[in-house]
């Protein structure tokens, strides 16, 4: 059925859309809500001039039948209250867009904007009328953090916000640790919170959802011919729906969404543990592409606050099982009857919009790419919608990216840090050997013992009978199929990071560790870090809720954190930055640290690990110097370049030749003390390191699982901007 068949109805505010929705008008006198607000970040613009605009949205989701909402934004002052000038504007109010609307829900849009101020700002919103339809709460307005026009934002970072199928939640006290960034964030606020993929854990359809009986089919052939028709597609649409009302309407969690605006990209858990990552004759079978539509659908509406897709695949409706080209799903009248599904009038110019649907994923993929303030700006690259076996995005999609960073950054030369978002690790310890293991012939046999005897049932997964760990390996940037493709992103990156003088700073999530991978110049080559534009850290920061790894399995990737070469001139390997478990002190809990209660502390790491810490984890990210100094160097004299003058630094080279370098250890001024000493690991302290232009980080490691708030002990480093100075009688071509 075309659009044009499909009744259209435009809502009183100009928003066209698809279907007439529910008939049904609420006579309840509040705005009854289901969930939310839910805060995004969505850009900046006019960001050279002197008034920039701050640009974000507000999600809510209602009961049916509401009259149009509208949201009040004001700004109240100064963080802190002091210091503050004449704030210039005052209360604005923006009304709704209904997004989409059935006979269970609506969804609604507020797209809100702010211009930045000349000191970091407080703006509360409130949304009219609203009430929670589930309990009596007091409902009180929002209030989150705008940096000033001369700041950069300061960053908080995820990844996996949730929990696998069967752990024991009550142990892990659930997301714990959301009140600890909460306790950071009334210290010091977050102008942005970036959620690394596995924002929520979908898993248990397959469980104790609409899929069990598909899950439960033994014969694979069976399985693979399994039909996914519309009241399947229903069923799976209602699990997804009430899982993302349960996961985003709990506290602190909760707390966290209205008042630090995010930025999101998925992965594989938004979806079904490993999608993309099986092999490819069963990731094409009728369900995978059909719940691959359902957590598009409300991953569009929950993360990015955009209006999903008009019909997602199902077997019973032909036009939307076959190939549709560039175009997305067509409409199917079936899944919209008494359905409203708006229709933007424009994308939003933060996307990187791929230009043909995923394989498995009958939608295209969306990277996004936006200024956080003054210097800094974010990249997130969307690698789960075209990610198959053995690729992670079509080579078409790199061009585009790196298409739009160009412009932007051509556009902007008061930019000097690209932080960049894969959701998974690249700079990370090889796994090969386990692959071989995984795929060699003695795992047949065993194979065949669990088919007809269910031997090591927990071993083999139940979609495709493989090993259950492959498809986590498959997923790695390091696994040997996605080799050349990681190869030439680094390579692409460290060309772009030379020609615009850009650190570029890499994020991962994933494997529920804490950890930093490095790329770098070859110590021969005689670069030092801060004119380095082969050094990458890679943050990587996993899971904020999700249960780590066994020791033994951190202690074992330790044990692999070999120096690897990357190509003739760049190595890599992991910092080693633990220099004690959280909340220990040589070998002992440490009572005068972080809070530790009578929590019960124990060891996470053998001896010997210095570089994975397994225990739950989020990460900070700010500028290394305030605005002022990096704006008005005093004395006209601008901050150190390599931190000398800082307590402890000095200049930092990198040996040629010298046979006791480690790199493991310090390459810079900025990971010298790298840990619990360092000043960059409370997460609030500026060290000054790294230069006029450097980053602190801090991972915050929780102490003990014991702990229902969550506390956390700090590891910190800096990050040194990129000087390519040294370079520029090269010319442009570099």
């Amino acid at each position: 059925m075309s659009d044009e068949q499909v009744q259209a109805e435009t809502e009183g505010n100009g928003v066209p859309g698809i279907g007439q929705g529910p008939k049904l008008v609420s006579t309840a006198g509040k705005l009854e809500v289901q969930c939310g607000p839910l805060l995004n970040y969505k850009r900046m613009s006019d960001e050279l001039s002197e008034t920039p605009i701050w640009h974000g949205s507000v999600l809510i989701v209602t009961t049916p039948g509401q009259i149009h909402p509208e949201l009040s934004l004001r700004c109240v002052g100064a963080v802190g209250g002091e210091g503050a000038g004449p704030v210039s504007a005052g209360q604005r109010t923006f009304t709704g867009v209904k997004l989409y609307a059935d006979f269970k829900k609506e969804f609604w849009r507020f797209e809100i904007d702010c211009p930045f101020q000349d000191f970091e700002a407080e703006w509360e919103y409130h949304i009219q009328e609203l009430a929670y339809s589930k309990d009596s709460e007091e409902v009180k307005p929002h209030v989150f953090a705008v940096p000033s026009r001369t700041q950069s934002m300061r960053i908080l970072f995820h990844s996996c916000n949730g929990f696998s199928v069967g752990t024991d939640i009550d142990y892990w006290h659930g997301p714990a640790l959301w009140n600890d960034v909460l306790r950071v964030h009334q210290e010091q606020p977050f102008h942005v919170m970036i959620g690394g993929g596995d924002q929520i854990y979908n898993d248990g359809v397959r469980v104790n959802g609409p899929l069990q009986p598909w899950t439960d089919i033994g014969n694979p052939k069976k399985r693979r011919e399994y039909p996914f028709p519309e009241y399947l597609r229903a069923e799976c649409d209602d699990y997804y729906y009430k899982n993302y009302i349960e996961w985003y309407g709990s506290d602190p969690f909760r707390t966290a969404n209205g008042q630090i605006p995010q930025i999101n990209i998925w992965d594989d858990h938004d979806i079904i543990d490993g999608f993309g990552s099986y092999t490819d004759h069963f990731m094409r079978c009728a369900v995978f592409r059909g719940i691959g539509g359902v957590a598009f659908k409300y991953y569009m509406l929950f993360q990015h606050h955009l209006a999903p897709p008009k019909s997602t695949f199902t077997t019973d409706a032909s036009q939307t099982t076959s190939s549709h080209g560039h175009q997305s799903t067509p409409a199917d009248s079936a899944q919209l009857k008494d359905t409203f599904v708006a229709v933007e009038p424009r994308e939003d110019p933060s996307f990187i919009i791929g230009s043909r649907p995923g394989p498995y994923v009958e939608e295209h993929s969306r990277s996004i790419y936006c200024q956080l303030g003054a210097r800094i700006a974010f990249l997130g690259i969307d690698a789960r919608t075209e990610r198959t076996r053995h690729q992670i995005n079509y080579p078409e999609t790199y061009d585009l990216i790196f298409k739009h960073l160009e412009s932007a950054f051509e556009a902007n030369r008061n930019l000097k840090h690209l932080i960049l978002l894969l959701g998974v690790p690249i700079a990370y310890p090889r796994l090969q050997w386990l692959e071989n293991i995984l795929n060699s012939p003695i795992i047949g046999p065993i194979k065949f013992l669990n088919k007809r005897f269910g031997l090591a049932g927990g071993f083999f997964n139940r979609f495709d009978g493989n090993v259950d760990l492959l498809d986590d390996l498959d997923d790695h940037y390091t696994a040997r199929q996605h080799k050349a493709e990681r190869r030439e992103l680094v390579q692409r990156l460290q060309d772009f990071s030379k020609k615009h003088s850009i650190r570029v700073s890499i994020l991962g999530g994933d494997v529920h560790l804490a950890a930093i991978g490095r790329f770098y110049s070859k110590p021969k080559l005689g670069i030092p870090a801060e004119k380095d534009w082969r050094y990458m850290p890679n943050i990587i920061s996993s899971a904020i809720t999700n249960k780590p790894p066994p020791a033994a399995v951190a202690n074992l990737l330790a044990r692999r954190n070999k120096v690897h070469h990357l190509d003739h001139d760049t190595d890599e390997t992991l910092l080693e930055m633990f220099d004690h478990d959280p909340g220990m002190r040589n070998g002992k809990p440490d009572t005068n640290g972080t809070t530790n209660g009578n929590h019960i502390i124990q060891k996470k790491t053998n001896d010997a690990n210095h570089a994975t810490m397994p225990s739950r984890n989020y990460a900070i990210i700010a500028e290394s110097h305030s605005a002022s100094e990096i704006m008005h160097p005093t004395n006209g004299v601008a901050p150190p370049t390599n931190g000398e003058g800082a307590e402890g630094a000095d200049t930092t080279t990198v040996p040629n030749g010298d046979s006791k370098f480690n790199p493991r250890h310090a390459l810079h001024d900025g990971e010298k003390k790298a840990g619990t000493d360092h000043p960059a690991a409370s997460g609030v302290t500026k060290t000054g390191l790294g230069g006029r232009y450097g980053l602190d980080v801090s991972l915050r490691v929780e102490i003990s699982p014991n702990d229902a708030q969550g506390h956390t002990h700090g590891y910190g480093f800096s990050i040194p901007a990129l000087d390519s100075s040294a370079y520029e009688h090269q010319g442009k071509t570099w």
